[in-house]
């Protein structure tokens, strides 16, 4: 079977004012990233090789998201909101001058799976003119009716427009398309707005096709993967269809999950085999988690590695350019950002390690922080391999703690400490005998003539 060409139109002018929101609808996230990314990225992994977005009037911010995640897209305008196929007319121009076969897709579908825009595409290289999206609705108000006769797509019917005997019909649209090389800048000319909307339904193309003796076939799938967005109550179901199907894969894959509903995971997680993952733990996008991991409960990580046999939380924070080495600890209450810990090394407790590098099989004591900030620059913190970072220690960046050095307790590190060096940089302690208990009498003697 050969495949042409594919151009993915994706339909994102909707203003989403349900969202209640100054963000346009499609840049609210699943999976921590935008669902029209989601959408382009999956139309891209099932062979579209040219991508046109229609965008709304005045979506300026979406624009500027899309020149940076799609820089290949031809972005089109609708100015006015007259319906699908009016939306799908704005990218006239590309269509025009495109030779394969054409998707539609909507920015605000975005669990619909990389392998079923394939299926749809692969529909029309078999010979169908038109190749529709549908699934068995649980329950089918709301969404438009496929209307199959003999194995043929006859008609798509909004619920608006539907006779009783139409509404009993429980196949419902997605409102994803696929079309032959050719056939959509026609067939979306004309198409009227005879209906309870006055508007241009993209769906009339089977009926137009179907009087033109065009072959239009459904491809099924299940309801879920097909859930659209247009409030948050809705996002927080795609959201939660994301989240069901993340974890079971990452179980599938040799990852345990304890309580596998209390954790969430972003689109790009990849956690190895034998990771476990202990309850109330949460992927931010950019984690990378090796073999062997144990990630202890209530934790948080976004773009971080964690190399085999690492131990992370409970209660940690692994922030941007965290990168933690083979068996190295990090415990409870620590926060790790754009730092580097080295294999075996230990940050247990109460510790913020920023800007920094720590070598192999360094203890850091509990307290302990990298002072990387002036108010103006971040500044680094480089300690060696070996070295023993005493409890509450202060090290203000720049500043480099050389291999198998000592920093005492309580110790403010501003220079450089030498290989092997122990530092002690805190202020001498002086010891007044009786003088706790004399302060105490004159407190107490002032408390009682109040």
């Amino acid at each position: 079977m050969t495949m042409s060409a594919c151009l993915a139109v994706v339909l994102a002018a909707g203003e989403g004012t349900r969202m209640k929101s100054s963000l346009p609808k499609v840049l609210h996230p699943v999976g921590g990233r935008p669902m029209v990314d989601a959408v382009i990225d999956s139309a891209r992994k099932a062979g579209a090789s040219s991508l046109a977005v229609v965008v709304g009037a005045g979506a300026d911010r979406l624009r500027a998201h899309l020149h940076k995640t799609a820089p290949e897209a031809a972005l089109h305008e609708q100015v006015q909101r007259l319906g699908t196929a009016h939306a799908v007319l704005a990218a006239e121009a590309t269509l025009a001058q495109h030779t394969g076969d054409v998707l539609v897709l909507y920015g605000d579908t975005p669990l619909v799976l990389p392998e079923t825009f394939q299926r749809v595409r692969d529909e029309i290289a078999r010979g169908a003119d038109i190749a529709v999206l549908g699934f068995e609705a649980r329950d089918p108000h709301g969404y438009g009716r496929l209307v199959v006769r003999d194995g043929r797509l006859t008609a798509i019917v909004e619920e608006k427009d539907a006779d009783a005997a139409t509404r009993a019909i429980t196949l419902c649209n997605s409102g994803i398309m696929a079309f032959r090389a050719g056939l959509l800048p026609d067939l979306l000319k004309a198409i009227g707005n005879n209906n309870a909307k006055s508007e241009y339904y993209l769906t009339d193309a089977i009926a137009v096709g179907a009087e033109r003796g065009l072959r239009a076939v459904v491809v099924t799938g299940p309801e879920d993967e097909f859930a659209g967005v247009n409030d948050r109550i809705q996002l927080s179901v795609a959201e939660d269809i994301f989240q069901r199907r993340a974890r079971a894969a990452a179980m599938a894959a040799g990852v345990t999950l304890i309580a596998p509903e209390t954790v969430f995971f972003s689109h790009d997680t990849v956690l190895g085999r034998d990771v476990l993952v202990e309850p109330n733990v949460v992927f931010g996008p950019g984690v990378t988690v090796a073999d062997g991991v144990t990630i202890r409960a209530f934790s948080h990580l976004e773009e971080a590695k964690v190399a085999t046999g690492a131990i992370i939380g409970p209660y940690a924070r692994l922030r941007p350019g965290a990168d933690v080495g083979p068996e190295a600890h990090v415990g409870n209450f620590v926060e790790i950002k754009n730092a580097t810990l080295g294999a075996g090394a230990k940050v247990n407790h109460l510790t913020y390690i920023g800007d920094a590098s720590v070598g192999a099989k360094t203890n850091i004591g509990a307290g302990t922080i990298t002072c990387n900030y002036d108010g103006f620059f971040k500044h680094k913190t480089e300690i060696g391999a070996g070295a023993f970072i005493g409890s509450h220690s202060t090290l203000v960046a720049p500043v480099t703690i050389g291999d198998g050095a000592l920093t005492a307790a309580g110790s403010v590190i501003t220079d450089d400490v030498p290989e092997d060096a122990m530092a002690f940089g805190r202020a001498r302690q002086s010891v007044f005998p009786a003088r706790a208990r004399e302060l105490r009498a004159r407190l107490a003697a002032a408390k009682a003539k109040k």
